[in-house]
């Protein structure tokens, strides 16, 4: 039987890509991602999320990520559709994986509904929870393969820029997006725009 986990990283940051990542392992494997240490992704350091994630890599089956760009971010949340972009990849890489069920961190508030949606699009059985990244072991190890590869695509904008950590409340991110646009007069295409922190920055008199 296999068992697949999915979570994202990167929803709530104002820039760079929202990272789905999908893990597809034989139920009776699953002990072995708990014996390593696999926990939820917010609750380790970036160091051992790097360690856990080749180890993961190699207990699991398969696995899967996909991306959403900020560009695809913005057009989602303008049409208030972020949740179902969300869902699409989640599909998506569910697909590919072909799984006998699937647990799923529900990003909607009504988690059943975010389940059924999913379900919909991929043809299998969709478990969906709130907090499922520290309720399922196969979760927690997704959530570690989506925020490493997110911590990745950070680091390689942060070597040409000082973006900070992407969130809004990092003042270094802030800033950094005030004096682009500041000095540019637009935002660059990593960030997003849909943001409200970045509607305030664009909509305040240029220095």
């Amino acid at each position: 039987m296999l068992v697949c986990g999915v979570d994202e990283a990167g929803r709530g940051s104002m820039l760079g890509p929202l990272v789905i990542a999908a893990i597809v392992i034989e139920k009776s494997k699953i002990r072995q991602l708990s014996e390593i240490g696999v926990k939820d992704s917010k609750k380790l350091s970036a160091k051992t999320r790097e360690t856990l994630y080749r180890q993961i890599i190699k207990i699991v089956d398969d696995y899967q990520i996909s991306k959403a760009t900020p560009k695809q971010i913005d057009l989602a949340v303008n049409e208030h559709k972020l949740n179902n972009l969300e869902s699409i990849h989640m599909a998506k890489i569910i697909k590919k994986l072909a799984p006998s069920v699937s647990y799923v961190d529900s990003c909607d508030v009504n988690a059943i509904r975010f389940g059924k949606e999913i379900a919909k699009m991929c043809k299998s059985k969709i478990k969906s929870y709130h907090h499922a990244d520290s309720k399922f072991v196969v979760v927690s190890a997704a959530s570690i393969i989506a925020k490493v590869t997110r911590d990745r695509a950070i680091a390689k904008l942060a070597r040409e820029n000082p973006v900070g950590s992407g969130y809004p409340s990092d003042p270094k991110t802030i800033r950094f997006v005030r004096e682009w646009f500041s000095k540019n007069g637009y935002l660059p295409e990593f960030v997003r725009k849909s943001w409200t922190p970045s509607k305030l920055i664009v909509s305040q008199p240029l220095a």
